[in-house]
């Protein structure tokens, strides 16, 4: 069988130092939908690397991000018109957090900084046919409208929005199913300072005491990636 090409856009990496020894972004993906099904191509969005044409890969996904999809950046907006291209060439867009909220940009939904503040660690969602799902989140923007066309089919508790998707273009998540609880763990050693104390505590004993569901999202993406006719 033809391995299908998957485009990974990084708007971002992973910070210097433990994270980034463990593996950027792109990496954690690789591991995270594994090397049977998919070769991969990337691409430093943030630096300002695009492709040439959306047609160099079968399908796109776009990781996570320091930065708020509603920043300007002098690469924000040539995203944008990367991923409206791909929509309406009919591939398959896959979005994580920032690549979740860019993506709702590009097709005419709005992302603010949510008045709920930091969502991180280990986060219960409900999903496709009402199964619950748990994984590891960390962002305090949102997705506050959502674009014609897509469907929201996961939400959790202080976040409505938090999956999107349309058959066969795209499919996306604003928590991270690509962060295990060892680099989740990692993440609040070299960032936690950014999140209220309380916070901090709460996300580390979740960490030690919260099974995750990422095999079960990864399977989602690899489906989607595969097969245009997937449906949830």
């Amino acid at each position: 069988m033809t391995k299908k090409t998957i485009g990974i856009l990084q708007p971002g990496h992973a910070p210097d130092g433990t994270l980034r020894g463990m593996g950027d972004y792109d990496q954690c993906f690789r591991a995270l939908l594994g090397e049977t099904e998919f070769t991969y191509l990337s691409f430093d969005v943030e630096g300002g690397q695009l492709p040439d044409n959306v047609h160099a890969a079968d399908g796109w996904l776009i990781t996570g991000s320091r930065h708020g999809a509603y920043e300007d950046h002098p690469w924000r907006d040539p995203l944008e018109d990367f991923i409206r291209a791909a929509h309406e060439a009919g591939l398959p867009l896959v979005g994580i957090c920032f690549g979740h909220q860019i993506i709702a940009r590009a097709l005419g939904g709005e992302v603010k900084l949510a008045e709920t503040g930091w969502i991180a660690g280990p986060q219960t969602y409900r999903g496709p046919d009402g199964k619950n799902f748990t994984v590891n989140a960390w962002h305090r923007d949102q997705v506050t409208r959502v674009p014609e066309g897509l469907e929201v089919f996961a939400s959790g508790e202080n976040c409505p929005v938090a999956g999107m998707f349309e058959p066969g273009r795209v499919l996306t998540f604003q928590p991270h199913p690509e962060f295990d609880a060892v680099y989740t763990a990692a993440l609040l050693e070299e960032r936690g300072a950014s999140l209220p104390e309380p916070l901090q505590s709460a996300v580390a004993q979740r960490l030690r005491d919260t099974p995750l569901d990422r095999s079960y999202i990864a399977q989602l993406m690899r489906e989607f990636l595969k097969d245009p006719s997937f449906r949830l």
